[in-house]
């Protein structure tokens, strides 16, 4: 059987009783504002950087790892005899994948496996700890490439966002869908679609956006057996909503809040699902 080590990166933003009980290997991003540099969930917390924001004109900005970080992470584990399945944010949003993919080639080996996810925050989140219990099973590492990629096209995500400004100066969407989304109210709900934040559809006012999201996931359906993740920024308002839809709906769930560095982009007061749907 393989000895198999699972990493990934803190846009994965698991929490912390998830990661301890898998022992999985976090490697943070950086998070940059008023000319310092802090680590996404070591350094700072997310009502930190937060606070840090409303007093700051200046947008923070994040950094990937770099390729030396996973070449030591690397090296460590394949030194302790493991095999490593190595499974990180979207390529399209950052340039983590490629640090990864740096690291392997300098160390010229098949004993690393590395997944580009094509997704962000719990969508990742919810492809590492597949890998997890996939391990657990008792499956080899080709195994578990194989069958999280598999498992990767899958992965749906339906999220409500209280304003979008924060995507638009981030880059993460155009001016044009930040302007519609911020009419008087109007909620756009979006997806993270092929690597990218993509738009669903937009409706009007609270209520409606819990809806949709609510009726989005039981019509693409839960594969059976799989968890699903509801995620926010301190949400008053969607949060409790969604969280009774998805209970009166026998969703299996649990609940976590978003990192720094997806926290950037975020913004308070956005609330979604991330599921794998019925394949």
């Amino acid at each position: 059987m393989d000895k198999i080590k699972i990493i990934t990166d803190s846009t994965a933003d698991l929490p912390s009783h998830l990661v301890e009980k898998y022992d999985i290997e976090v490697l943070p991003l950086l998070v940059n504002i008023n000319g310092k540099s802090y680590r996404d969930g070591i350094d700072i917390n997310l009502r930190s950087l937060l606070d840090l924001m409303e007093l700051s004109e200046e947008f923070p900005t994040t950094s990937q790892v770099n390729p030396k970080t996973f070449l030591d992470s690397y090296k460590r584990y394949l030194n302790e005899g493991y095999k490593i399945i190595s499974i990180h944010i979207s390529s399209k949003m950052s340039g983590v994948y490629q640090s990864a993919k740096i690291a392997k080639e300098m160390l010229d080996t098949g004993d690393i496996h590395i997944i580009d996810s094509r997704n962000v925050t719990a969508g990742l989140g919810l492809l590492v700890l597949k890998a997890c219990k996939l391990r657990e099973e008792g499956k080899s590492a080709a195994e578990i490439n194989e069958a999280v990629m598999g498992v990767l096209p899958h992965v749906k995500s339906a999220l409500v966002f209280d304003s979008l400004e924060n995507l638009v100066r981030g880059g993460r969407l155009p001016k044009a869908a930040g302007k519609v989304g911020n009419m008087l109210g109007i909620k756009l709900i979006m997806e993270v679609g092929d690597g990218e934040m993509k738009i669903l559809d937009k409706v009007r006012g609270s209520k409606r956006a819990v809806k949709y999201v609510t009726k989005y996931v039981s019509r693409l359906g839960i594969k059976s057996g799989e968890t699903s993740v509801l995620l926010h920024v301190e949400s008053r308002e969607t949060l409790p909503a969604l969280r009774e839809n998805l209970t009166e709906g026998n969703v299996d769930f649990f609940e976590c809040e978003v990192g720094c560095v997806v926290g950037v982009h975020a913004g308070p007061g956005a609330c979604g699902v991330f599921f794998i749907e019925n394949f």
